[in-house]
């Protein structure tokens, strides 16, 4: 699906901001997250993949042999992980923020024992990944990708001339990617510790391969984000600053125009910054939103289900936990069971992934 883009006449970037339309009510889909797809023609989807289709072949462990003191680097950089013990929980909800997204009918779901990663992929971890292979990520390819124009500097603004039509404070930059986050003027080298932004459902399953892992089903991440909790809105409970206090990177101020910065950030925060879920896991919603292995639907049966996968196919693939961009008013996804959607190929400066496995790694 392509994304729609519109010129931008006011000015070099234009002031979107002078004919924002009115906040939408709680419930609507916004936030322009969804919207950022790619055409599919523009950059061969099989390029770097294996004769059997799978994006991640060419860059599984057994395709990049090192030597055991470099696997123990490199174990070292990748993010420690934590078991989470099987059981039943309750998928999804009878009272949905966005009813539109499919987050209901509720539903008992048994999940088997896996470990999660307790944190998102970093730079750094990702970092080590390409030094191993060489890999190129799908927006590199592309030559740009989607940033939220409230961060990016006035040099790369003027240069601008388009906006998603959908959602106009989604401006697609040239030289945007996992390196350089807001463009070619941006780095990471001070950010290492920051969750990598800008990959594609594609770079999220490579990674995950080269390093033993692989990507959580949709089931997997809403049973982890719970943590424990039964029926609660976030992993902490159901009061968003419970005494005061943030317990994820979110958006404060008026959105998309003002970010008070009240949580301490403005844009990602370093991976672990606030506190953990009764799981052990950290950023499981606000900071960047993160690919799942599941293709999008938004009919769901209300049968118990026993690991579920989702639809074998489609055209989107289901991302969870919201991003530092999440407000209420605009893209109230920061709940556990809220879910949204994008192409594989997709990539923004707030998306992100973190990985699972069956086995300790």
């Amino acid at each position: 699906m392509t994304v729609a883009l519109v010129s931008i006449s006011t000015g070099p970037w234009g002031s979107w901001a002078s004919k924002q339309e009115p906040a939408t009510p709680q419930g609507a889909a916004a936030c322009g997250c969804e919207n950022l797809k790619r055409a599919a023609a523009a950059v061969d989807p099989m390029e770097d993949r294996t004769e059997t289709g799978d994006p991640a072949m060419k860059y599984s462990r057994g395709a990049n042999e090192r030597t055991s003191e470099a696997q123990g680097d490199e174990k070292k950089v990748q993010s420690r992980m934590m078991q989470i013990f099987g059981g039943e929980f309750l998928m999804g909800t009878d009272n949905p923020g966005i009813p539109p997204d499919g987050e209901g009918p509720q539903r008992l779901v048994h999940v088997d024992s896996f470990y999660m990663d307790i944190q998102e992929v970093t730079n750094r971890q990702f970092q080590s990944f390409v030094n191993a292979t060489g890999y190129v990520t799908e927006a590199e390819k592309f030559g740009d990708s989607f940033v939220f124009e409230g961060i990016l500097s006035e040099t790369v603004k003027r240069e601008i001339t388009q906006a998603v039509a959908a959602a106009p404070w989604w401006l697609p930059v040239k030289g945007a990617n996992w390196r350089h986050p807001e463009g070619p003027d941006s780095f990471i080298m001070d950010r290492l510790d920051h969750p990598v932004l800008h990959v594609s459902w594609a770079d999220a399953v490579a990674y995950c391969s080269w390093a033993n892992k692989r990507l959580p089903s949709e089931a997997e991440w809403e049973y982890a984000c719970r943590g424990g909790l039964k029926d609660r809105l976030y992993p902490w409970g159901n009061k968003l600053n419970p005494k005061g206090k943030h317990y994820a990177n979110l958006w404060q101020g008026d959105f998309p125009t003002h970010n008070s910065g009240e949580d301490g950030y403005i844009k990602t925060s370093p991976v672990m910054s606030f506190p953990a879920n009764g799981f052990g896991l950290y950023d499981m919603v606000g900071n960047a939103w993160e690919w799942t292995s599941d293709w999008w639907t938004v009919h769901h049966t209300a049968d118990r289900q026993h690991n579920p996968k989702g639809p074998p196919s489609g055209k989107d693939k289901v991302k969870k936990g919201g991003s530092y961009m999440c407000h209420k008013s605009y893209c109230y996804r920061y709940r556990c069971a809220a879910r949204s959607q994008n192409t594989p190929d997709s990539s923004a400066s707030n998306l992100g992934f973190r990985c699972a496995s069956r086995e300790p790694q």
